[in-house]
Parts: C-alpha cells; sequence; structure tokens
C-alpha cells in the first residue's frame, strides 16, 4: 500500500498513525503514567488535556523518545516501536515544538535549525528551504536574522520551520499560544490547519480551552496519570472541559474590589534604563502610578520591556536615580532585592526554575531563600534555622493554594510547573505585600490553577494591597484588572480603566500606536 493510501485509511478511521497501549512510567514508587491509552490518527488535530500535574508532559516525552516506559507500548502505523531518543523520533516521522524555546541567541535562524540536523547541510541550503517553507506556511522568517533581535513571536516561528523541515507526519505543539499575540496565533491557527489537510496529525496541549474548541475534532483528558475522559471538545463547552480535567466544578473568578482605593503606593517616575542584555530592550520614560486595593495589568507582545521592567521594579537592576521608583513616598530606585522586601513588597519573577526557586532544594528551603531578610525573626534565631516554623509555613502556603506535591517537603523539581507556581505565589501572598509584582502570574498553568491564583491576587487587592500583574494573556488581564496599560518597544502606555479598552485598542498599542489607540 502506497504511503498516500496508508494516511487515507488512517484518516478515514483505519490504523492510527500513533497509538500508545496500556503505556506506564514510574519514578520509584511514583506512576507518572498509569497503562495509558491513547490513539490519534492521520489529518486530526487532537487535545491533550489535565491539570498541572495530570502525566501529559510525561506521556509526550515517551512519544518523542525523552523518557522511555517503564511498561506497555507504543505503535506507528500499527507496528510496535521502540522510541529510544529524539532523533529516533525524527526519524519515524515525529516532531515536537516545546514550550521552551532551545535556541542560541548569538546565532542566526538558519544556523540554529542547522544545529537540529544530523546530516550536515550547508548553511545556504538551510537557509532557502527555510525561507521557503517559511513563505509557504505564511511564518516569514529571515534566515539570516540573529534569534536574539527576534520577537517571541518570531522565534516560535523558528521553532515550528524548524519542525517542518522534518517533514513529520506527527507534530507535537505544547502550549503554542502562550507567548502569542491574537493576530499571532490567529496565523497559527491558519498553518494548523492547513497541515491538517495536507494529511498530517497534530497533538495539541493547551490549558486555552477556547482554542481547544476551535481547533480540534477529538481530546483525551487525563488526570493524575490516567486517562478519565474521550470527547470531541466541539461539542463541549469551556467549562465542562475544566470540569472534566479537574474531576469538579471550576469555581468562577468573582471581581470583590476594594470599596475605594488608597493613596499612591507605587509611582514610577520617567524611569528609563538602558538594557544589561545585548538582546534587551532598554526601558523608556516610563511613567505609572499604582494605588493601593488597585491591580494594574500590563499588556504586551513578550520581549517588549516586560523582563527589564520586573528587573527595575525588584532591584535585580538598581537605577541611578532613586526617584524613579517610589514606593509609598519613598524613593527606592537605589535599593536591593532584600531592601524592598523589607518595605514590605512581593515579587514573582516569569521563570519558576531558577529565578522564582531553585530546583534542586526543597520548598522550605526556597521560602527560606525568599524570606531571610524580611522574616529574620519568625525563621532564624541567633543564625539557627527555625526549622519547625518553615515546615509550618510552607504546609499552610501548600493548603491555601492547594499545591500537589508528592510528599510534606518535596525539592521544587518534582512539582509540576502550574503547582510550583502556585507555591511560589502562596509563598509571596502569605507575607500579606502591601505592594505584589508578578510577570505571568499563570504562564503554562491549567485552568483549575489559574482561576485561584487570580482569585487570589484580586482578594489580595481587596484587602488593600496594590498589584501590578503583568502578563501576555489578555483573558487574563481583563479579569483581573482595574486598569491597564501597553508595554511596547520599551515604552509604557498610560494606564487606563479597564472598562475602557477592547481587544481591538490593546492590539493596537501592541504595535506602539499609542496616540492612535487614544
Amino acid at each position: 500500500m502506497s504511503d498516500t493510501a496508508v494516511k487515507k485509511s488512517e484518516g478515514e478511521g483505519g490504523l492510527p498513525l500513533l497509538e500508545t497501549r496500556s503505556i506506564t512510567k514510574m519514578f520509584g514508587g511514583f506512576k507518572a503514567n498509569d497503562a495509558v491509552d491513547f490513539a490519534i490518527r492521520a489529518g486530526e488535530i487532537h487535545a491533550l488535556l489535565g491539570e498541572n500535574g495530570a502525566g501529559k508532559s510525561t506521556l509526550v516525552k515517551m512519544i518523542f523518545g525523552s523518557l522511555q516506559p517503564s511498561a506497555g507500548q507504543i505503535a506507528w502505523r500499527g507496528k510496535p516501536v521502540e522510541i529510544r531518543s529524539p532523533s529516533e523520533a525524527r526519524a519515524l516521522g515525529i516532531g515536537m515544538v516545546f514550550q521552551h524555546f532551545s535556541l542560541f541567541e548569538a546565532l542566526s535562524v538558519a544556523e540554529n535549525i542547522a544545529l537540529s540536523f544530523e546530516d550536515k547541510l550547508s548553511r545556504r541550503t538551510v537557509a532557502e528551504n527555510a525561507r521557503k517553507l517559511s513563505q509557504d506556511y505564511g511564518l516569514p522568517l529571515d534566515p539570516d536574522a540573529i534569534v536574539g533581535d527576534l520577537s517571541v513571536g518570531e522565534r516560535q516561528r523558528v521553532e515550528i520551520i524548524r519542525c517542518l523541515m522534518q517533514d513529520p507526519q506527527l507534530i507535537i505543539l505544547d502550549e503554542p499560544t502562550s507567548v502569542l499575540t491574537p493576530q499571532e496565533a490567529d496565523t497559527l491557527f491558519e498553518t494548523l490547519i492547513r497541515l491538517r489537510d495536507e494529511g498530517r496529525a497534530i497533538l495539541y496541549i493547551s490549558h486555552r480551552l477556547e482554542e481547544v474548541q476551535r481547533l480540534c475534532s477529538a481530546a483525551t483528558i487525563m488526570r493524575r496519570g490516567v486517562v478519565v475522559d474521550a470527547c470531541d471538545p466541539r461539542k463541549e463547552t469551556a467549562a465542562s472541559l475544566a470540569s472534566k480535567m479537574v474531576g469538579a466544578d471550576i469555581d468562577s473568578v468573582e471581581r470583590t474590589k476594594a470599596l475605594k482605593f488608597g493613596g499612591a503606593a507605587l509611582e514610577l517616575k520617567n524611569l528609563s534604563a538602558q538594557s544589561t542584555s545585548p538582546f534587551g530592550i532598554s526601558l523608556k520614560d516610563i511613567s505609572l502610578t499604582v494605588l493601593a486595593g488597585e491591580v494594574v495589568g500590563i499588556a504586551g507582545i513578550a520581549g517588549n520591556g516586560q523582563a527589564e521592567l520586573f528587573a527595575a521594579l525588584s532591584g535585580e537592576e538598581p537605577q541611578t536615580h532613586a526617584s524613579s521608583i517610589v514606593f509609598f513616598g519613598e524613593p527606592v530606585g537605589r535599593l536591593s532585592i532584600s531592601s524592598r522586601r523589607q518595605r514590605g513588597v512581593g515579587f514573582v519573577p516569569e521563570e519558576r526554575h531558577g529565578h522564582a526557586a531553585v530546583s534542586a532544594l526543597r520548598l522550605s528551603q526556597n521560602l527560606l531563600l525568599s524570606r531571610h531578610a524580611s522574616d529574620s525573626d519568625q525563621f532564624l534565631s541567633a543564625g539557627v534555622v527555625a526549622s519547625d516554623a518553615l515546615a509550618t509555613t510552607t504546609a499552610r502556603i501548600c493548603e491555601a493554594m492547594d499545591v500537589r506535591k508528592s510528599g510534606d517537603d518535596p525539592v521544587a523539581a518534582s512539582l509540576s510547573g502550574g503547582n510550583l507556581q502556585k507555591f511560589i505565589m502562596g509563598r509571596e501572598i502569605d507575607r500579606d505585600p502591601k505592594i505584589l509584582i508578578v510577570n505571568q502570574p499563570t504562564w503554562g498553568v491549567d485552568a483549575g490553577a489559574a482561576a485561584a491564583i487570580r482569585q487570589a491576587l484580586i482578594d489580595l487587592a481587596a484587602s488593600g494591597s496594590a498589584v501590578v500583574a503583568i502578563s501576555q494573556d489578555l483573558d487574563e488581564i481583563f479579569e483581573i484588572a482595574d486598569s491597564i496599560a501597553v508595554m511596547a518597544d520599551g515604552r509604557l502606555s498610560n494606564a487606563r480603566p479597564a472598562s475602557d479598552m477592547t481587544r481591538e485598542t490593546i492590539g493596537l498599542m501592541m504595535s506602539g500606536q499609542f496616540e492612535a489607540a487614544a
């Protein structure tokens, strides 16, 4: 039978392109996947859904050869196969675009793509093929561009083109729109539909359930390592899909607002800062006022100065002029992170591992690292760590934020991304900070965890704290923010009431057209 005939029969209800048969993965005594049966057919966009920690990542890592199953079997076009490495997966016809990009910023697009080929291809050949493929699929790229100069959306195109140059029959996409604007996401959807119509299978992992309903004709739902349901997401609602994922109805976020805002808690006054990274964005004359009890959402395409703004606010990059950043009337621009924490300010950076938490340390140890300076009387006594107090506080945070973990005090690396995010958020909120600054509060987090985090931010503001939430998720911005400002190319627009803003207005401002949007 020809490949075309095989694809046709697979797409019409014949053999699945890929199938897992009772596949199980053990990590010590923990079952990350428990006898998972899963199948995807050619010409299908199939969603893989579940809470953080449900076992999705473990399953796709086995499909892509990054992990080996403890038991069970993988079949490709009906025949059992062993996929011992990602290179074997690619040779078989499986490609993957990861949520976290793996690109060298100092190299060109073509050089990054060439590195993924085992066969040595000339840079010119790679560049020509990449240019043609990017044009064919409506994902324009300059193969000669340096990756460090590209926006996050453009970097994702590099990852997709690199994947497509392997001519995969199955493409795995992990949270593909988490870094995209609405316009970029629409372009990606058009590309995915075209790939589907060519007969390719697409395994789509996303916490954005409206996207799943729009794109996918099938969904497999996992919970705690087990497949619990399979459905046609087009016949479901976002709420019903979320309920299937968590096994219960998800509470909606309630806007309990402060009766009235207080005085200025945080002020930025003509803040300008040169980026310390050769690929970063310098801040240009930023002014902003955040009132006590107010949530200010800062929207924008990733890579437009959000990381630099967070570094300036947190004290990771002290400023030349102390008066450029003011907390409750006190100039703090030159103060360190610890000094700012001692003034009742909390910080949650975007990157969980290595920035917000040390992966190899236990949760209690990470708690101590973040609070030893501001809460030394609680956790240190004559230079000795108060282990009982640390354990009690760690348990309180985990209970308040419903952190799912394998033991009382596991290492941070053992938690799923969403559960670690809940712990990090809870660690800061537990201090009852007067100001909380958070970058991407629910990045890569499932619907249940996202709702819990957003509600916690709203409740914190309602208690009188000022909250600054930097987010690429417009749904999130509109759900939690009282006022919205937009970042573009290192500049920040004036903050406007959320009720006065629309997606179209924000989209215009994301391109830097502040005056036109106003």
